[in-house]
Order: structure tokens, then sequence, then C-alpha cells
């Protein structure tokens, strides 16, 4: 046995290893828990409030206040 038998052998170890994770990847058994784990990073976000619940201020009235916000004391 030379090197290029045990490269051919690897090749084909690796070959068989990627076709075997992509089974198991695109199994209906996992597409559940796969679910799960992409929905992880919005877990511990907190649901957005309706429009109607947020502060009744104008927009016009919020630009106001930030104007003078920006003015300077004196």
């Amino acid at each position: 046995m030379d090197i290029n038998d045990l490269r051919g052998l690897s090749t084909i170890l690796i070959f068989v290893s990627f076709v075997g994770l992509c089974i198991w990847v695109y199994s209906s058994k996992r597409k559940k828990s796969f679910e799960e784990a992409a929905h992880l990073p919005f877990a511990d976000e907190e649901p957005e409030k309706p429009v109607s619940e947020e502060s009744p201020e104008k927009p016009e009235q919020s630009e106001k206040r930030s104007k003078q916000e920006d003015l300077p004391n004196g």
C-alpha cells in the first residue's frame, strides 16, 4: 500500500461521510429540531407593541422636542 492508495481511500471516506451528512440533514425526522434551532436567536425577544399602544405623541412634536434639546442652554 503506497501513499496514492491512502489518498484514494481517504477521498472515498470523506465522500461517503459527506453523503451521509447530507442525508442526515435533509431527513424529514430532523426537520422539527432544526426548525426549533433556527428560531433560537429570537427566543429572548419580546413581541413588538402594536402601533396603537405606543405613545400618542405626533411625529411633529417629537421633532420639535429633539430640536429644542439640541439647542445650547444660555
